[in-house]
């Protein structure tokens, strides 16, 4: 199929992408189009107008600034799995980012891109969940911090505003007690997950503390499994995946019962990494 026909202009700035976004309702923005070109195609989006972002500078930095890791809108995930700033401040995205699409897609995909698509099986949300990261967002009022825990409104719905766009991503630099934990469960290597787990914790004496588990591919929003992040804080991983309240619809790829149970192989595999120093 083709898309259906839409205009098309190249904004010059971040100020002039928020005025057409704001003086267009039907619009949506371009930058890797990797997850916007297939919906074009198929006809599951038809905006009036897309609005391209590539040309506007300044965008595409990975930069340690503080505390925080900050990834720009243009940053691509084949930029960002090169990158030693990721590689030494943001150690789970490292973990995640090979297994994003293949080689192609991470070419010219960008993470905030994936997080303003918030695909429910995508691995960039819910890293920047398990991370409590934060999206900075700007519209025709300035900028915002948006936290993680309060973005993810929906399937493909989030807490941006008509006239906004993400500028950056923010997750929190790992220092010498972070620990953090990644796995999934594909048919092939590079499809959309079945099932899939982002973790993040703070190394307390012999066990965890500050626990976050956040899965993707089991509901309309990467999800927190908070009465197993408490568990797992106190050192029972079969509590934690007892405790696992997980509700996952039947799809194509699974049962709710089969994606449940694979959560809970996945928070094994997951705890492990976290309890053996994974960063």
């Amino acid at each position: 199929m083709k898309p259906a026909p839409f205009a098309y202009k190249r904004a010059r700035s971040v100020d002039d992408a928020v005025a057409l976004l704001a003086a267009n309702g039907d619009a949506r923005l371009l930058a890797g189009g990797q997850s916007l070109i297939a919906t074009l195609n198929m006809r599951l989006s038809a905006p009036a107008l897309l609005i391209d972002i590539n040309g506007i500078g300044g965008l595409n930095g990975i930069a340690l600034k503080g505390a925080m890791v900050e990834i720009g809108a243009l940053a691509r995930h084949a930029q960002a799995e090169r990158s030693e700033t990721i590689a030494k401040h943001a150690p789970l995205l490292a973990r995640a980012l090979p297994h994003i699409g293949h080689p192609a897609i991470r070419n010219r995909g960008t993470l905030c891109g994936s997080v303003a698509f918030a695909d429910p099986a995508a691995e960039l949300p819910a890293c920047l969940l398990a991370l409590g990261g934060e999206v900075e967002a700007s519209g025709r009022q300035g900028k915002r911090t948006i936290k993680a825990d309060d973005f993810f409104k929906g399937l493909f719905e989030t807490a941006l505003a008509g006239d906004e766009m993400i500028t950056a991503i923010r997750v929190p630099a790992a220092g010498a007690q972070t620990r953090t934990g990644f796995a999934e469960l594909a048919r092939r290597h590079g499809d959309y997950a079945m099932v899939g787990l982002a973790a993040s914790a703070r190394a307390d004496g012999k066990g965890l503390a500050d626990v976050r588990l956040a899965y993707f591919g089991v509901g309309a929003t990467p999800l927190r499994a908070k009465k197993s992040e408490a568990a797992l804080a106190g050192g029972d991983v079969e509590a934690a995946v007892a405790a696992l309240d997980l509700d996952p619809a039947d799809d194509v790829q699974a049962t709710g019962a089969v994606k449940k149970h694979l959560a809970g192989v996945l928070l094994r595999r997951v705890a492990k990494q976290l309890m053996e120093g994974g960063r």
